[in-house]
């Protein structure tokens, strides 16, 4: 079975020929080397590349063990380029190899030489690209399935394919698997064994204990502000464990390094200016958060919230927690400032729009509520609406869009009104 990975394959194209080290980075099983060796491979072959100047290196494979060490790999490669074509060369789970760095870094001044990396999340990371590279690698982040990519190979109903993506996720191995149990076992064991696993070897955890509690703590308030000092109270109070605020910043920068949740920090739309505390966490698959916590906390509304986040990133946006300052009476008559918050607040060049996901909006009460923060906001900037309601796009006439959760998920021009 093909799973087209369109928009990942059309970065990789952008790209081609650039000069620079194309490194493809992303949570762990999220498809990086089918990617590159099966994707990104066939459309270098329909487009008239001959196999033999597509070089292809499995480091992870024990068969290519002896190509680990860097002057051998280097001598394979040079091998394999026997004329002045241009030559794509592929290198799989690169971090096996000792001083990759030098061995990448040597075909950068080679004119009929592409190069294609994938990195372990445990020992390859974004900052590595930066630091290693210093300006000569191209990062390409890819994610677990979206849910369009995930529906296109699904076998059922729209509503069946979300329930099951929002229980289960997007990790593409899930897609040849029909049980259940299967399912949550595989994500369980993923978990335990190669995701916490990568974070203890890289980072020298020691408090493992404390670090896999903070994982779940995440996991159960999914869509929850919160900041370090909250977090280390939480540990306090009711796991009976002192850990300091500093070692909670150095756990969150750690998850977000491997690309297990992003942080999406508060921006105060009027005054335009940041607020860095407290933020939300959201996880990059749904299935790995689920599995944290064993399955045991279904949340739509919030799992939804985490699904569109997930979804904004994947079309480029950067996304912030909104927040807007109105003036409102009290009980006793006095007038004082409250904050509202808008879900997402969207940015990507010139462009800006503010969301809101509302599960359900079951009468007119709700729906107050979930408009108020959107019609306070006085900029032209678009203003949107994703509901579970089964309902046609359209505005009111404040102007607000609305959608249900498909129109947004399966079109990925339906923020371009």
């Amino acid at each position: 079975m093909e799973i087209k990975r369109d928009y990942y394959l059309n970065e990789i194209k952008k790209r081609m020929h650039n000069g620079m080290i194309k490194i493809i980075t992303g949570i762990r099983r999220c498809g990086k080397s089918y990617l590159l060796f099966e994707l990104f491979y066939n459309h270098l072959i329909n487009n008239g590349v001959s196999p033999n100047h597509i070089i292809r290196v499995d480091l992870e494979d024990r068969r290519n063990r002896r190509l680990r060490d860097p002057d051998m790999l280097l001598q394979f490669i040079d091998s394999q380029m026997n004329d002045n074509q241009m030559y794509y060369i592929f290198l799989d789970e690169v971090q096996y190899v000792s001083e990759f760095e030098d061995v990448l870094n040597s075909y950068l001044k080679v004119k009929n030489a592409d190069v294609y990396v994938t990195g372990s999340n445990s020992k390859f990371l974004s900052k590595d690209v930066i630091t290693e590279f210093r300006g000569r690698g191209d990062e390409i982040k890819i994610a677990p399935l979206s849910f369009s990519e995930y529906y296109a190979v699904y076998q059922g109903t729209q509503q069946q394919a979300l329930a099951q993506y929002l229980t289960y996720g997007g990790l593409p191995k899930l897609v040849e698997m029909t049980d259940n149990i299967q399912r949550q076992k595989y994500l369980i064991d993923l978990f335990a064994t190669t995701y916490l696993k990568d974070i203890k070897e890289r980072y020298g955890i020691r408090q493992e204990d404390e670090m896999n509690e903070l994982i779940r703590i995440l996991a159960s308030a999914i869509g929850g502000l919160t900041n370090p000092t909250k977090l280390s109270n939480t540990f306090k109070s009711i796991k009976h464990i002192d850990i300091s605020k500093n070692t909670i910043i150095s756990y969150l920068n750690i998850l977000q390094e491997v690309f297990m949740v992003e942080k999406s920090i508060r921006f105060d739309i009027k005054g335009k200016k940041y607020i860095n505390t407290p933020a939300k966490y959201y996880f990059s698959d749904m299935g790995l958060r689920n599995a944290i916590i064993q399955f045991r906390q279904p949340e739509p509304t919030h799992q939804l919230e985490n699904l569109v986040f997930n979804e904004l990133l994947r079309r480029g946006f950067t996304v912030d927690v909104g927040v807007v300052t109105v003036n409102e009476s009290r009980a006793d008559g006095s007038y004082g400032k409250k904050q509202l918050e808008v879900d997402f607040v969207c940015n990507q060049g010139d462009k800006r729009c503010y969301i809101q996901s509302a599960y359900r909006l079951p009468d007119e009460a709700k729906m107050r509520q979930e408009l108020r923060s959107l019609n306070v906001i006085d900029d032209s900037f678009t203003k949107v609406v994703i509901t579970d309601e089964p309902i046609l796009r359209h505005r009111n006439n404040d102007g607000i869009v609305f959608m249900n959760f498909y129109d947004f998920l399966l079109d990925d021009n339906s923020l371009v009104l």
